[in-house]
């Protein structure tokens, strides 16, 4: 099956090509940096590295704490990190800088990755969540470097996919030398796929453990004051096509019992700047661009962030938050950053990759959830009335994140038994 597989990636190669440059008419970065896909490297680099896998922003901010974690502990080690896609090897240079390597994970063939094991050495290999590529599992057991998966998860729709391609799937997973299971219901997947509980335990969920620093908080402060003063703003997180007109269209109502209302609005794909931007004015909004360094007057309707990176400054920046992707069949995003920033949650009711993370800050009361306008509305509207109910909200998330913290612990402890990596 494994051959089958890497035949038709093979044939597969020109589309992708195809693929990257096509996108490159919105962001100019999927056309740069194509040999490293391929595993063509015109540098040398260190050796020896300790290879994280982050396939995108998501994945990247998750492991950040992480790394620093291990910085901290161990100066010395030497850190690989690759992802898949321009906006999370913008956020590794931009959080991590030359503390680490970075370059593009290659395609998966043996060819580029065999080059890529040679040229980097890794003494371990790490993936964070679920990423499961047979060739690299496959050649990572062939030149014993130990595979871990880290804040792995597993939903069951994902279970159900890969049952279909059992063949593929199952001898990839034995490759692994142990999964880091988010929750029991993750790891009992994990088990009944690769059939093997020796190599699943629970560990948590990393995102818990997140890495705020003071200095974001007063830089969104500092924005308040200096763009937003006497405004309540509404954040609206990383937003997918289709979900900025909810917000759009309830504004001008909204704003008849807040007069102070201003949306914020933070595409999560940078492709799309120009795009909401144009459908703020198709509804006759008044629109400011961050990177135009406008101050917002009386008559601004909506400050669109157009930025890469400074989303967690923009939430403490934030009266009200609401996170993207849940209120289109998205998945949702982390809903855990403006909770522990101290800003009321929001989110929609399509949560399908935070599932166990949405229903426990609903169940400790530390966040609002919302299907369609009328929600959306009733619950900034409490909020606004009623600042005893937004300050309980805010006590609840911080509480809920402080909770269920503790995983980044237990994954280097778990890391250590097969390096020296400091525990």
């Amino acid at each position: 099956m494994r051959l089958i597989y890497t035949s038709i990636f093979y044939l597969l190669l020109p589309f992708l090509f195809i693929r990257l440059y096509l996108r490159g008419f919105k962001n100019p970065d999927f056309r740069k940096r194509w040999d490293e896909r391929l595993a063509i490297y015109h540098q040398a680099h260190e050796k020896n590295v300790i290879f994280f896998h982050a396939v995108s922003v998501g994945e990247a901010e998750s492991i950040f704490p992480l790394i620093h974690r291990l910085l901290a502990q161990q100066p010395d080690v030497k850190i690989l990190i690759t992802t898949t896609t321009p906006t999370g090897s913008a956020r590794v240079k931009a959080v991590l800088g030359n503390k680490v390597q970075h370059v593009y994970l290659p395609y998966d063939m043996p060819i580029f990755i065999q080059h890529f094991l040679n040229h980097f050495k890794p003494r371990l290999a790490v993936i964070a969540e679920t990423e499961v590529w047979a060739n690299l599992f496959g050649l990572c057991k062939k030149n014993n470097i130990p595979l871990f998966i880290i804040n792995a998860r597993l939903s069951q729709s994902s279970y159900k996919g890969y049952q279909k391609i059992s063949a593929l799937s199952k001898p990839a997973l034995n490759n692994v030398t142990m999964i880091a299971a988010q929750t029991q219901d993750d790891a009992d997947r994990f088990i009944a796929l690769t059939g093997d509980s020796s190599k699943v335990q629970v560990i948590g969920n990393i995102k818990f453990d997140l890495d705020v620093s003071a200095e974001f908080i007063e830089q969104g402060k500092f924005l308040h004051a200096a763009l937003f003063a006497h405004r309540l703003v509404w954040i609206i997180a990383s937003t997918h096509k289709e979900e900025e007109n909810f917000f759009l269209e309830l504004y001008p109502e909204l704003k008849k019992q807040i007069p102070e209302l201003l949306l914020l609005i933070v595409p999560r794909n940078m492709e799309r700047f120009g795009e909401v931007k144009r459908l703020c004015e198709k509804q006759q909004l008044q629109v400011v661009m961050r990177t135009s360094g406008q101050v917002c007057t009386k008559t601004t309707d909506v400050y669109l962030a157009d930025t890469i990176g400074e989303l967690k400054m923009l939430y403490a920046a934030s009266d009200v938050a609401f996170v993207g992707g849940s209120l289109v069949p998205v998945g949702g995003h982390n809903v855990l950053e403006p909770a522990v920033i101290g800003v009321p949650v929001m989110f929609g009711s399509y949560m399908a990759n935070f599932k166990v993370i949405a229903n426990g800050i609903l169940a400790a009361n530390a966040a609002i959830q919302c299907e369609n306008q009328q929600q959306l509305a009733d619950a900034v509207l409490k909020l606004y009335q009623q600042p005893a109910y937004r300050e309980q909200l805010i006590a609840n998330g911080k509480l809920f994140v402080q909770q269920n913290q503790g995983a980044i612990a237990k994954i280097i402890a778990l890391l250590s038994a097969e390096s020296n990596v400091s525990a």
